[in-house]
């Protein structure tokens, strides 16, 4: 729901302010901003495959460091948590770009709702991947791995899912309609 009323702000300053949408969102650098989409839904895949070995009970890979196929959950976590930071140094760098470009919270309705839609998008990125850390931190704290240390990674997998969802419809809205 809390994403929901973003978006209607989003929405409801665009329609009153058209012009200026057109003028802001020129500054907006798209390749930079899909490679990071891309990095992100693909971190879903990888947040996936780690649900899998969690769900067969396998915290640790069982075979070579690049043999994917044996990695247990906690690589797939660690390399899951390793591309969500890579994405938040990527909204860092996009936040410096347009900062230089004069488009700042306080700038104007667009930097507002800019700033506002992302900025807490990131912050739930940045939750997730305390989560994450608290879910590899718990296996290998874990005496066993069993349905309980499971769950809690699967839990945590809906929540990755669900951001990155929220980042898709973002993505769609700011950077592909303009």
């Amino acid at each position: 729901m809390f994403f929901a009323g973003l978006f209607a702000m989003y929405f409801t300053l665009r329609s009153t302010s058209g012009e200026m949408w057109a003028e802001e969102t020129a500054k907006l650098n798209f390749p930079f901003a899909l490679v990071n989409t891309i990095v992100l839904v693909a971190s879903s895949f990888t947040c996936q495959m780690g649900v899998f070995a969690a769900e067969r009970l396998e915290p640790r890979r069982r075979g070579g460091a690049f043999q994917f196929t044996r990695w247990g959950m906690n690589e797939w976590f660690i390399l899951t948590f390793i591309m969500g930071a890579f994405f938040v140094a990527g909204q860092t760098t996009e936040y410096a770009m347009l900062v230089s470009e004069h488009v700042s919270l306080s700038s104007n309705a667009y930097g507002s709702a800019f700033y506002i839609t992302t900025g807490f998008h990131g912050l739930h990125v940045i939750g997730g991947l305390i989560a994450f850390l608290f879910i590899i931190g718990r296996a290998f704290a874990a005496k066993k791995f069993g349905h309980f240390e499971a769950t809690s990674a699967i839990v945590t997998s809906y929540y990755w899912h669900f951001v990155d969802v929220v980042w898709i419809g973002l993505f769609l809205v700011i950077y592909v309609l303009k």
